[in-house]
Parts: C-alpha cells; structure tokens; sequence
C-alpha cells in the first residue's frame, strides 16, 4: 500500500508548536491511527509517523486557539508553518498485539431471491439444484446472489468488493449495510464480534448510493449544512457545526466550489466528481464509524475518481471503515485500497489485499503480466472463465483453499487481534471526538446511549422547511406557471359566467359554474404529484440513516405547500367572484376564498397521498384523473344524492367535489328574501314558454284562482332555499362543509405518512 502524502499548516500558540495543551498533536490531516484509550499519550510529530486527533478534537483547538488569539493581545505573533509528513497508515501495539477498535466482520453471507419461471407456463417438477457458472441456482424458483461469502473490513483501511456486471457487488454492500431483510439473508454480521443491532447501525453508520440524490438548486456549503443540521445534535452550536461543515468542503476537495448550485439538467452546477464527494459529504458529516458506498466512482472520469477515492482514504484514516464496490479501478486507485474482494456470479473467487493479487494468480497458474494493471487482468480473467462450461468453480475453490494456507502461515498475533468489545470501542470513539450523531452519554457508550435520531421533531421541521423553502424560491417558475394554470381558467370562467342574473337560467349557470370551479381546484393540484416522487429516493436516502423522522418530513411538507395555495386561492377567487355577479357581500366573499383554499388544500392532501402509493409520475396521472372525474360525477350537480342508487350512495359522501359543491351552493342561494324564480320565469324551459307574455299572465292568474293565491308577473315562485331543496343540499350547513373539506386534508396527508412507515423500508426482501 502506498504511503499517504500531505502538507499540514499549523498554528503556533503558547504550548509547544507539536502539541497543544492537551497533549495532543496538532495536525491539518484529517487522519486518526486506531489506539486503546489505555493507550499511552501520542508520541511528538516526526517524519515517520504521526498521531492525530479526530475531527472534533480539531475543532476544539481551532476554537481554543480562536479563543486564547482574542484573549491575549499582548501574546506573540502567530507563526505558520509547513511540515511535509510521510504517513505509513500502521496501527499502535499494546502489549504486542494491535489494537483495532473497529472490526466488520461477515461470515458466509448468502442471499437468494425468488424469480418466476421463464417459457412454460406448468409447474417444474425438478427440485434438484443444479451448479451453473459457480452459483448454485434453483430451476425455475430461486436464485443464488450471493453464496457464502466472508471477509472482514478493518478501521482505518478500505474494503473494496469489485466484480463484473451482475456479480452480487452491490448486494453484498446491501446485506452489510441492513438493507435486506433479516429473514432473507443467512450468515453473520458482527462489529468487535458483537451482532449488530439494526438501530445502532444506522447511527454510526452511512450508505451512500451509486446515484447522487441531492437538491439541484442548493449550494455545496448549504447542502452541507443542512446535512450538518440534521445529523449533528442541537448541544452543538451553530458555529461548530459551520466549522464542521467548513473542515468538510476542505477534506472533499470543494472549496472552489462552495457557493455554486447543485444543479441538474436545466440549470448548470457542479461537475460530476464535485457532486458524487457532495453526496459523500452528506452522509459523513456526523463522522460515521462504518461507511458504504455502492459505485462511488461509476461515471467519472480517472481524475475524478482518484480524487473521491482519495477522499475515501482520508476518511478512513480519520477512524472510520470503508467499505464500497468498484467496478474496475485504475493503478492509481488500487494504490490507495488496503483490502480487496472479488465475486463471480455471488461467490468470492479472491479476498486479500492488493500486494497479494500477483501471488494468488501466479499460483493459480495464471500469472500477471508486468506492467499490467492487476485488477482489470483480473476482472478480464474472471470474465474469461464464467463463460466456460464449468464456469468459475474452480477459481472459487482454489480461493477457498488459498485463503486457508495463507491464514495458516501468517504469525498468531496476526490472526489472533485483539479487539475491544462493541460497547467499549464506541466508548472509546466518542471519547476520541467522533461525532456519531446523538451520542449523549460518553461515559456509556452502549447502543442505549447513543439515541435514535439526533434532534427533536420540531428541529428536524423546521430544518426540512428551511431547506425546501431555499431550494424552491431559487425555481420561481415553478409557482408562476401554477399561478398561470389558476388565472387563466379563473379568465375563462369569468368570461363565461359574465355577471349571471338571477333568472332560472341564471341559477342553471350558477351550478355548472359551481361543479366547473370546484372541481378545477382539485384538477390543478394534480401538478403537486411529482413533488415528492421527485424528492423519493432523497427521502428515502437521508430516513434509511435517521437524519430525520417522517412525521417530521409530512409537517414541513405541509408546511412548504400551504402559503402558495393561498395565494393561488386569492387569485382565482378575485377573478372570478365580483366578475360572476355572486352574492354574499364580502362575508360570502371571504367564505368563497375559504372554501376554495379548503378544496387546494384537500385536493393538494389526496395528491400528496396518491404520490406516496405510487412510483411514478406516469402512473399517477391517470389514477388522479379518473378518480377526481368520479369524485365530480358523485358530488350531487349530475344527479342529486336522492336519485342516486343506494350502492352508490356511499361514493357520494366520499367525494372530495361533494363537499365545497354543496358549500358555494348554500354560500349563494341561503339568503331566503332572495327570489330566483317570479312569475311567468316559471313557464321557463317548459312548452308554455313559448306563449306570449299576455297568455302566459293568463295562464299563471288562472293557475292562482285555482289555488286560491294572487299570482302576477312579481311572485316569488322559487327562493334560494327552494333550490336548495331541489338540489338535496339539506344535510350539511355550508360550515360543515367547510370543516369537512379541511379534514379531508389532513386525512390524505395522516394517510401519506403512514405510506411513508409502510413504503419506505429500503430494504430487499
């Protein structure tokens, strides 16, 4: 392995220029030797090895430093000074055995999945297994990812599984990071020889995924920092988490490019090499004690993955395992990983580190070649012998029998480590300043110390609000073409309805107004579905790891969309309200804006919830449309709840149209002095109407004296609350309707969180 080269700048202070006050080295490089805290003190810098402190330590001194500047005016001047450091990564020894605190240990790991026949459609009736290409695969039912694989990754190096297309690389990055089932994995994963507990897993460790999921509109520093905001706890201030934040843009590599966006397809950001240490970044701020990674360096270019791989490196020397898969890493990268494992179609076929690949194969009769890269000879080789009839069978087994020999020869306190137990290596690593998220009680450091997440919910709320407010206000066009969708059909309607009198026909507008309106707000919500399905994976991503919870996310989610939808129901409302000619003063006006801002709102929950259900924008489009349609056809303006059969009674009172229909309706036609119907306009869509107005008086005063009351042309025939009657709007005041309409709301938006707990698992079964 070769020796890791930095130049490290310190700042003198009073205390010796190699130590600070404490004892400790003082030293730029974010790189940490592994000792027992019963260690002796750190030996003094000096150009063959080096102890230093971890990140939090760091901070501490710059912050001493900071302090004892400001403190003492009268001190010295500050000398900087250049020390170059040849750093040999080689673990301390007590009592001659090293003690490594860490150690990811994983024993015959294997992993199948259940597949459906191909060609016929009749069951199998062969239950043997057969051996194909070094799997063992079930025909026609089940099928082997991965077959007894086992290895172990070590604090301070990096554990690289790499393979072809298809070799179970990732799987294996999975089964080590919890995300497959229990039940469906067999073997043993344990850290210090302790089983790991699920929930103490995700706070002391990181996964970062082979696709980079981060807000295109938010800067390298931001993302950072609201990364630092959920993951660290609130006992640390503000200014220790931005120096937090600061130290990591500086161990990424991206000060240059800390002020620009993200971006994405529409609007220029970083590089792709700047984005993927970004989404390292993201998932190393809280200082993980296990990292994974799957691909960190598939689609970039040579320069770029030397630089994540190098960054990898640092973080490993900081006190952390990396484990990560690589497809075919170049000479440079393979300088830089301390253990490599190679997989064939789910098995391992070489697990060692890199200095032994040229022995492994030259034993195996295939030697290396000089001047040859030794990984992709070896992925060329593996790829050679799958597509034989016996496959790789007999790699795998001269791995197995290699692995024994060389087990056998190495000395006992090689093979024999000792290491500390899960509980006191986590003590010992908060004791050293490692910023696993939620640690509370150093003194413990037990899994019953280290908390679940690492600040209350309404922390997490307002972060995530924050955060989504930032990345949205930088995309304006997104609110304006919504704003735009709203204004024009509001013009249309207005144009349409222009100032409706109060004749039959004019109530006969009034209703199709009404159903058009009402429905048109929960149609235009239907551009809030590809909210969270964009935002999933990034969801998914950060909760995997509890960076928050997701009744915290459903709040700010609800949060973040409200104040646009009073805006938008403004808008509509003031376009098409005085332009119809609708009654009710500025009362009835201020309920009109009420109730349409009640059906965004509802209309806004029932898309939010159907975007927790489904996966894709192109499905939910067409379940949105079809159900909104049966929701209008069921809200009573088609048919009347009287009419409507008895089967199907039960979809109207689920209607989501059904409600604010029924609330306008009572808003404009309760007033009972108001009349729509006088004299003759009876006669009105009917065959008399066709009579003159003298035979038509004629007709309504003899229809009067046979009834025994006073008709004319000025008779109130028909009032508000007639219409109602006739409509079957008496079961629920226009209040009601209102409070229904809310509730609506939070009913999707209770039942989109419960999709979230039930959908959001990230694990393979």
């Amino acid at each position: 392995m070769s020796r890791f080269v930095d130049k490290l700048s310190f700042f003198d202070r009073r205390a010796s220029p190699m130590e600070d006050a404490d004892g400790i080295p003082r030293s730029g490089l974010l790189v940490h030797h592994p000792r027992s805290p019963a260690a002796s003190p750190p030996a003094p810098l000096h150009p063959q090895g080096i102890s230093s402190s971890s990140l939090a330590q760091l901070f501490k001194r710059v912050g001493d430093t900071h302090s004892d500047l400001s403190s003492t005016p009268s001190s010295p001047s500050t000398s900087t000074f250049t020390l170059e450091l040849t750093t040999p990564m080689v673990p301390p020894f007590v009592g001659g055995v090293s003690q490594t605190p860490f150690v990811l240990s994983f024993t015959d790991l294997s992993y199948k999945v259940k597949r459906p026949q191909k060609g016929s459609s009749l069951p199998s009736f062969k239950s043997n297994p057969t051996v194909s290409d070094g799997a063992v695969t079930e025909l026609s039912s089940t099928k082997t990812l991965l077959d007894s694989i086992s290895g172990e990754a070590r604090e301070g190096e990096i554990l690289a599984v790499l393979g072809a297309s298809g070799s179970g690389k990732s799987t294996l990055i999975d089964a080590l990071a919890n995300r497959i089932v229990k039940e469906s994995l067999q073997g043993s994963i344990t850290l210090n020889g302790e089983p790991l507990d699920s929930q103490l897993l995700k706070v002391i460790s990181a996964y970062v995924m082979q696709d980079d999921l981060l807000y295109p509109m938010l800067t390298v520093e931001e993302t950072l920092m609201f990364s630092a905001e959920f993951r660290l706890p609130r006992t640390l201030s503000t200014d220790r988490k931005k120096a937090r934040v600061q130290a990591l843009i500086d161990q990424l590599g991206l000060r240059s490019a800390a002020n620009t966006i993200i971006g994405d397809e529409g609007h220029r950001g970083v590089s792709g090499g700047e984005r993927r240490r970004v989404s390292i970044g993201t998932d190393i701020i809280h200082d993980p004690i296990v990292l994974f990674l799957d691909e960190p360096t598939s689609g970039l270019d040579s320069t770029s993955a030397f630089m994540v791989v190098q960054v990898l490196q640092r973080i490993a020397h900081s006190g952390s395992i990396v484990v990560m898969s690589v497809h075919q890493p170049s000479y440079r990268i393979l300088n830089l990983l301390d253990r490599l494992l190679f997989l064939s179609r789910g098995q391992t076929v070489f697990y060692g580190p890199p200095s032994s690949l040229p022995i492994f194969f030259t034993e195996f009769g295939s030697p290396i070649p000089d001047n040859e890269n030794p990984t992709e000879f070896a992925l060329d080789f593996i790829r050679e012998i799958e597509e034989t009839p016996a496959g790789a069978r007999e790699l795998v087994e001269f791995s197995k029998s290699w692995q024994k020999r060389t087990l056998t020869h190495k000395p006992p306190a090689y093979r024999e480590k000792q290491t500390l137990s899960l509980k006191e290596a986590i003590a010992a690593s908060i004791s050293r300043g490692k910023l696993v998220s939620g640690a509370t009680d150093v003194s413990a450091g037990s899994a019953s110390s280290v908390q679940k997440f690492a600040n209350p919910w309404w922390i997490e709320m307002g972060v995530l609000t924050k955060r989504s407010f930032t990345n949205s206000k930088r995309m304006p066009e997104l609110f304006i073409i919504r704003l735009g969708a709203v204004l024009v059909t509001g013009f249309i309607l207005a144009t349409i309805f222009w100032r409706l009198d109060n004749s039959p026909k004019g109530v006969q507008e009034r209703l199709g107004f009404f159903a058009i309106a009402m429905s048109t707000m929960f149609y235009t919500c239907a551009d809030a579905l590809p909210v969270f399905l964009n935002e999933r994976y990034i969801f998914m991503r950060e909760t995997a790891y509890n960076a928050y919870r997701r009744s915290s996310y459903v709040l700010s989610h609800a949060i973040v969309g409200f104040p646009p939808l009073v805006f938008l129901s403004l808008a509509f409302a003031l376009t098409t309200f005085f332009a119809v000619g609708l009654a009710g003063g500025v009362s009835g006006f201020m309920f009109f804006v009420a109730i349409v801002l009640a059906s965004f709102w509802a209309g806004s929950g029932f898309v939010t919830f159907l975007s927790g259900v489904v996966t894709h924008v192109m499905l939910g489009y067409p379940v949105v449309v079809s159900t909104l349609a049966y929701f209008l056809l069921f809200s009573g303006f088609f048919i009347t709840r009287d009419r409507i059969p008895k089967y199907w009674l039960w979809f109207h009172y689920l209607s989501l149209v059904k409600y604010p229909y029924e609330a306008v309706m009572q808003n404009e036609f309760s007033d009972p002095k108001k009349c729509f119907v006088r004299g003759v306009q009876m006669f009105e869509n009917t065959p008399l109407g066709a009579l003159p107005q003298f035979l038509q008086l004629k007709v309504l005063k003899a229809m009067g004296t046979s009834i025994g009351l006073n008709l004319n042309a000025d008779t109130c025939i028909t009032t508000g609350k007639d219409l109602l009657q006739q409509q079957a709007v008496t079961d629920l005041t226009k209040w009601d309707c209102l409070w229904i309409t809310i509730a609506w709301g939070f009913l999707f938006r209770i039942l989109f969180y419960i999709c979230l707990l039930l959908g959001s698992k990230n694990k393979r079964r």
